[in-house]
């Protein structure tokens, strides 16, 4: 299918494009009315916290599981700069090695992995020497178990040594895939700008880079269950970054699976060689895959071995559901060399297709921007994401039909939100405020009271 730069910035043909109306969010993300009057989807109106800390929609209550700087063990603190995250179950057998080797999980509790995106400087993780890839860089993962009401009974340094952990995905074979977001740091004694797997349950965790899966500014990853296949965004500059498709060698699965190698290629979708170009939500688009000539940036970044291909300004989260990848892009400038404005954009991906769909867009102006992670809800079929823009922060839930609503708010500071994600019995909606400090929270409420 040709797609002309005209058709894709104007809306073109419906039948050029393939366009599946999803209604216009213009006048919902234009206007702040909905702060003042109450949410015309979703929860109802956000209610201010006493506490000054969240501000939820009645019936919900949220608790702090853990804030940087807590004393985990003997010289031992919660790391800052909470990232990603990703919950798994505890089930019988399953039971986790904890920082104290031998410490079992209880069925029915929820373990949260979670990422730290830090470099050389902040409050670090500290991890044993068997768990730490690199003395010199202070990022990582944290492993926490919650019960069936939100209480923290634990907590870990599960990976250390690596840097600028910003996203990651889950597994389909119930691991974390943990990214690092640079190429390089400072008096590094290792590289990095890799892909590492954490074990939840503690018992095979090794700190190795999956090379495979490139060396490159990772943000998030969102694996298909039916092939393994990794679908990765990288956020980057100089030029933008791309989006990509890890295909493994070995389908089985499997902590480690991936170190078995496979094939990386980007992302280029014919006569788009800027996602921003794209402004109509339910354009669909065909994709093409171009094999990445040296995933290991050996003497080239990735992003920079393609002229032909096609980019993106700040690829952020990623998440697998409803047979398909979801990616967002965070916002995008013409005045950093974009090709159009916008304040965020959500994205599909649908291998049986192997087409893209843009579900949503933020509008610059509006009352929400900045999405980055995302995380696929299972009430009415619909995302809640992250806020990471300016101003006021908001986790942004939309119903199945892509109408957005606020979930949260951020009532302490302008820190963005992260590690957006539900237990595995979808009871509780956990994720993190990234600084001022940085700190983890647990809210449950009447997930099933969805309107629209």
């Amino acid at each position: 299918m040709s797609v002309t730069r005209r058709g894709v910035v104007k809306g073109g043909a419906a039948g050029a494009l393939s366009i599946a109306l999803a209604g216009s969010l213009d006048g919902i993300f234009q206007t702040s009315a909905g702060a003042a009057t109450g949410e015309a989807y979703g929860y109802g109106p956000l209610i201010p916290d006493p506490e000054g800390v969240l501000d939820l929609p009645k019936g919900f209550s949220y608790k702090i599981l853990t804030t940087e700087g807590d004393p985990i063990s003997d010289g031992v603190v919660v790391p800052g700069h909470q990232d990603g995250m990703a919950s798994f179950p505890v089930r019988a057998g399953h039971g986790h090695r904890g920082h104290g080797r031998g410490r079992g999980g209880r069925p029915g509790n929820t373990l949260l992995v979670l990422n730290h995106e830090q470099g050389t400087n902040g409050t670090r993780a500290v991890g044993t020497p068997e768990l730490t890839y690199d003395p010199v860089a202070n990022g990582g993962t944290t492993t926490l178990e919650v019960d069936r009401d939100g209480n923290l009974l634990s907590q870990y340094v599960s990976l250390a040594g690596t840097a600028v952990n910003c996203a990651g995905g889950r597994t389909p074979w119930g691991t974390w895939l943990t990214c690092e977001e640079t190429e390089g740091i400072r008096g590094e004694s290792k590289s990095h700008g890799w892909v590492f797997e954490v074990d939840p349950y503690g018992r095979d965790t090794r700190p190795v880079p999956l090379t495979g899966l490139g060396r490159f500014a990772h943000e998030a990853v969102a694996v298909d269950p039916h092939t393994n296949t990794a679908y990765l965004t990288e956020d980057a500059s100089g030029p933008f970054g791309l989006f990509y498709r890890f295909r493994p060698r070995s389908h089985r699965g499997g902590y480690h699976s991936y170190l078995a190698g496979g094939t990386l290629d980007a992302l280029n979708v014919p006569g788009v060689p800027d996602l921003s170009m794209v402004t109509e939500p339910g354009t669909r688009l065909p994709a093409r895959w171009v094999s990445v000539p040296d995933p290991l940036a050996g003497q080239t970044s990735v992003r920079k071995q393609f002229d032909d291909i096609t980019r993106s300004q700040k690829l952020e989260g990623a998440w697998w559901g409803h047979g398909k990848a979801y990616f967002v892009a965070s916002f995008s400038r013409r005045s950093s060399g974009a090709a159009g404005d916008h304040a965020g954009q959500v994205w599909t991906y649908d291998p049986r297709r192997n087409e893209v769909e843009l579900q949503l867009v933020f509008k610059p102006g509006g009352r929400f921007d900045g999405p980055d992670n995302i995380t696929v809800s299972p009430y009415g079929g619909g995302v809640i994401l992250a806020e990471d823009g300016g101003g006021e922060q908001y986790l942004v839930g939309t119903t199945r039909e892509n109408k957005p609503f606020a979930m949260a708010r951020n009532a302490r500071n302008d820190s963005e939100f992260t590690g957006v994600t539900f237990s595995p019995d979808g009871r509780i909606l956990f994720f993190s405020r990234q600084s001022g400090p940085g700190a983890t929270f647990a809210v449950q409420g009447p997930w099933h009271r969805l309107r629209g």
